[in-house]
């Protein structure tokens, strides 16, 4: 990878261990740090990030149940992730936490010790706002855009230092199958005065 576009792009500006993870996983640890060291070494130290999820109560894909049973609380939540980061934050730059398996009510208090210990580790916190409506029947749908807006002013509240969302080709998009992708997009320009 790095000798095909790393090298020749100016526009190759870091990397992405695409490895997800929520809990403190046997062996997590050791793969994220052993990835980040090999991503740092080859490209002279380029940036890393990962993008983790948090085990909330939507975290239910694959259980057929309404709810997740086993919800890490935001203590859990902390002592986990202060392990993972303690053992990573040396070869890992930037954590962008997916936001959309925990509850709106949630959002705050979640953010706030994701961006305490990034700030502990001298971590970038980013968000990952799902574009995408997990409280739908049906998988998924593009999310409505006041449930958009309220993760983005809570990532902004607890001062996170960049948004990305997952997934914009589909959910997101004016070139999107989904009309409301089109639509989403348009209120997201708005929001922002664009």
């Amino acid at each position: 990878m790095w000798g095909n576009y790393g090298e020749k792009y100016k526009s190759f500006g870091g990397w992405y261990i695409s490895g997800e993870i929520s809990r403190q996983t046997k062996g997590a640890i050791d793969a994220f740090h052993a990835l980040g060291k090999q991503c740092k070494t080859v490209s002279g130290g380029l940036p890393t990030f990962i993008s983790p999820w948090i085990d909330g109560k939507k975290a239910i894909m694959g259980t057929g149940n309404a709810v997740n049973a086993d919800a890490v609380s935001v203590q859990q939540h902390e002592k986990e992730w202060n392990e993972i980061f303690d053992g990573i934050h040396d070869v890992v730059d930037a954590c962008a936490f997916q936001d959309g398996h925990i509850d709106y009510d949630e959002l705050d208090a979640f953010f706030e010790v994701n961006k305490k210990l990034a700030d502990r580790y001298g971590m970038q916190c980013w968000t990952n706002a799902e574009s995408f409506d997990r409280d739908m029947p049906i998988n998924f749908l593009p999310i409505k855009f006041d449930k958009l807006r309220m993760k983005l002013e809570a990532a902004k509240r607890a001062g996170y230092d960049k948004a990305i969302t997952f997934e914009f080709s589909h959910f997101m998009s004016p070139q999107s199958a989904y009309l409301q992708a089109g639509h989403l997009y348009n209120r997201y320009r708005e929001y922002f005065g664009i």
